[in-house]
């Protein structure tokens, strides 16, 4: 934390031309109004009390200094003491692996650890029975951290190295039981700090469903959840220590549905319609439309109904899409072609579609000045250190790998922040989030080095002890974030006007449009 006081008051001394002039005790008028401007003094008492003030405001700062270091030294330490029980939370949502808008009993453990540590918990928001913000303390600065806790369908996986199945639907390939539980470790965290008078202000911890092709957040955002949030923390589970600096893809997603005429395939082909035809046939034209679009679009789908057996025409079949790009509005431009693409293909085929939008997220926007202070409260908490059995374990991992491997050790690293943001790979709701509020996120080492997301590998470090390892970096760095903002209300100032220029005269509005959530869009 810096002290600007004395900066100004040196500015004032001089920003005024005449301050060269070879008086030596010329002060700037403003200067003088400043230090007693009801009395005409001379300019040698000016001096002193100039000096005085110099030297009160710089014992404050020394001390704003001092007390920002207690905290995050007795904040490092607290949830260090705390690491089994998060590790053990941690573990139960991997074993739910509860997949978008169906995890009940993920977002219900983690409202009952909030509300046993004193948080307000608002349960189904949004619409969204599985949706929370947990409140505690009150007045300014009002500080959102977002936590997920959702998994993916069909990577149902042990925490063993080689691929085994749990029996599973489903599991965390992403990582969101470290996310979601790493994000309320961090608001209980400021929670007693500001129960413990050492902080002022309110946090709120915002339990976000179905970031996995849901769009949770984007509801939380269109129903005003945000609108009284200063700034917004999130992290997520990775294969190394970097705070955020990467955009996201715009995307919009949207079910297709076609419907024919069943008929003996084989006695009656002519009577029928096939559906599947007019998936197949959407689908062609439109990967025919790849070579025509912008080369940073993202075009990708599969076939969730095609039909139940071979020689039966099927009169119902239904394709899933997503649409991606750095720009919103090429998103949009790009789904409409991809409408028509449908309209075509069901007008050839003699059969009948219609579609669902069922997800639409913005770019991710960045924020410099937040980025920088999460940088050196990474670099205080450090990476992920294994012992002699994670080794061997990420060793085994490893040997999956079809592609060059990264050292073991860069785990414990953390990587130097970027001057400008990377070219956008992927999408995410939290991109919404950026377009309300001032944002910042990192990544924490919660994956062996090489680990790529929505893997069986990813899965099975979620469920040791190098995933917890990783949630607990993260979990301290956001806790420290916190404590920058809290104890200095510039930052806070300084990312609002960086966060007004990036947004310009953009006004947000909902990609999905005004649809419910779509609570069933995993059935």
């Amino acid at each position: 934390m810096s002290c600007k006081c004395g900066y100004r008051m040196f500015r004032l001394f001089t920003i005024h031309p005449d301050s060269y002039r070879g008086d030596s005790h010329y002060l700037h008028p403003q200067l003088i109004k400043l230090i007693h401007p009801s009395l005409i003094l001379s300019q040698t008492v000016i001096m002193r009390k100039i000096f005085l003030a110099l030297a009160v405001c710089s014992s404050a700062c020394l001390y704003a200094q001092q007390t920002n270091t207690v905290l995050k030294e007795q904040a490092i330490a607290d949830l260090q003491t705390q690491y089994n029980e998060y590790k053990t939370i941690a573990f139960q949502i991997w074993d739910f692996a509860e997949v978008g808008y169906k995890e009940i009993k993920s977002s219900a453990l983690l409202q009952e650890t909030l509300k046993k540590s004193g948080f307000i918990v608002e349960p189904g928001v949004a619409d969204i029975p599985t949706a929370f913000v947990a409140t505690y303390g009150s007045g300014k600065p009002v500080i959102g951290i977002l936590a997920e806790f959702d998994a993916l369908p069909g990577l149902s996986q042990t925490n063993a190295p080689e691929k085994q199945s749990a029996g599973k639907d489903a599991g965390h390939g992403c990582g969101h039981n470290l996310f979601g539980t790493g994000s309320v470790a961090a608001g209980i965290e400021i929670k007693k700090l500001i129960e413990q008078k050492k902080l002022s202000g309110t946090i709120k911890v915002f339990g976000c469903p179905a970031e996995e092709g849901g769009s949770g957040k984007v509801y939380m955002v269109r129903a005003g959840l945000f609108s009284d949030v200063d700034v917004a923390i999130h992290w997520h589970p990775a294969d190394e220590n970097e705070v955020t600096t990467t955009s996201a893809l715009a995307n919009k997603s949207a079910k297709f549905r076609f419907t024919g005429l069943a008929a003996h395939a084989a006695a009656a082909p002519e009577k029928g319609r096939s559906a599947l035809d007019g998936v197949e046939s959407m689908d062609y034209m439109v990967n025919m439309m790849r070579e025509h679009v912008p080369q940073e679009t993202r075009i990708h789908y599969v076939i969730t109904d095609g039909g139940k057996a071979p020689n039966v025409v099927p009169d119902f079949a239904e394709v899933y899409y997503y649409v991606r790009h750095p720009d919103k509005e090429y998103v949009k431009s790009i789904f409409e072609r991809v409408v028509k693409a449908a309209e075509g293909a069901a007008l050839g085929t003699e059969t009948k579609v219609e579609y669902e939008i069922i997800g639409g997220t913005h770019d991710l926007l960045f924020n410099e000045t937040l980025a920088g202070v999460m940088q050196k409260d990474l670099e205080k908490v450090g990476g992920v250190m294994y012992t002699a059995e994670e080794i061997e374990y990420a060793k085994k991992i490893q040997s999956s790998f079809i592609y060059k491997i990264p050292e073991i050790k860069t785990a414990a690293d953390v990587k130097p922040l970027k001057k400008e943001a990377d070219k956008a790979t992927g999408s995410t709701d939290v991109g919404d989030v950026s377009y309300v509020v001032p944002t910042v996120g990192m990544q924490a080492a919660t994956w062996v080095p090489g680990t790529p997301a929505h893997s069986w590998q990813a899965v099975s470090c979620d469920g040791t002890e190098i995933g917890t390892k990783g949630m607990m970096v993260a979990a301290k760095t956001m806790a420290l974030t916190a404590i920058d903002l809290f104890t200095t209300p510039g930052l806070i100032i300084k990312a609002k006007e960086e966060f007004i220029k990036a947004k310009g005269s953009y006004k947000y509005e909902a990609l999905l449009g005004d649809r419910k959530p779509a609570l069933n869009y995993r059935d």
